[in-house]
């Protein structure tokens, strides 16, 4: 017979573990009487190295416990070939997870570099994936929650694109777009897409902190007007504008856009 000390110590699993394997019934050493003491025989140190076998392959506590109910090995083949099914899923996701952190990454890296500062860049293509006419139209939201590029299916507003449209006078429309990125030999596409080979380009910062809350859309465009005439180009009238990154300073958001105006 040996103490959970002595099992814990070369079945290399802590005395938290087998305490919590007795809670859920799946092994069940004898009480000493005059002690109170655990006892554990081979056979209990067999159950245990049983779960532990289990427990490697992830296997929940309730599967488990119902394999001590007894299951054919087809039914354990069904079990493991779930549990399969569910790496393999679990795999995909983190895969998209780390794509979503490059991504957020290189974000920043933008910021350093183009905050403040024009350039000519491609807009890479994207595809329209529906419409609101606002960011604060929240009875939209389902279709963000429906966007590919959202990996909690919860909204975020990484997938919108204000897309202002302007002339002399001023702002002739003002709306956003749900857009998903278009990947190379991308096979799921089924909205329109929309690319521009030539813009001006350019990171600016929004949000409270750096503006106190107040509209910049006429500071952007006379930059933008300024910088075309300087550099000899001929906006399109368009204006695209992404969300990078959101954070705080002071309690206050600030938040990082990047600028595309297509020129000819």
């Amino acid at each position: 017979m040996y103490t959970i000390g002595q099992v814990a110590k070369f079945l290399g699993v802590s005395r938290d573990t087998l305490k919590f394997y007795e809670e859920k019934e799946l092994v069940k050493p004898e009480q000493n009487t005059e002690n109170g003491y655990r006892e554990y025989n081979h056979f209990d140190i067999y159950d245990i190295t049983t779960i532990n076998f289990y427990r490697e392959m992830d296997i929940e506590i309730k599967k488990i416990q119902e394999l001590r109910k007894g299951k054919s090995i087809e039914e354990i083949q069904s079990l493991l070939e779930e549990k399969e099914q569910a790496v393999l899923e679990e795999m995909e996701y983190k895969k998209q997870l780390l794509k979503k952190l490059h991504i957020v990454k290189e974000d920043c890296e933008k910021i350093k570099l183009f905050l403040g500062k024009y350039t000519v860049k491609e807009m890479k293509p994207i595809e329209i994936k529906g419409e609101i006419n606002h960011f604060t139209a929240y009875d939209k939201y389902e279709a963000l929650k429906e966007n590919m590029d959202n990996l909690k299916k919860a909204v975020t507003l990484t997938s919108l694109r204000r897309v202002i449209s302007f002339n002399e006078e001023g702002i002739i429309e003002d709306k956003f777009i749900i857009v998903r990125k278009v990947e190379d030999f991308d096979k799921e596409i089924e909205g329109e897409i929309l690319s521009h080979p030539k813009c001006i380009y350019t990171v600016i910062e929004d949000g409270r902190w750096s503006t106190g809350g107040k509209n910049i859309d006429h500071n952007v465009e006379a930059s933008l007007r300024k910088v075309a005439i300087e550099k000899g180009y001929e906006l399109f009238g368009l204006v695209y504008i992404n969300l990078l990154l959101s954070t705080y300073e002071d309690g206050l958001e600030r938040i990082f856009l990047e600028i595309y105006a297509p020129i000819k």
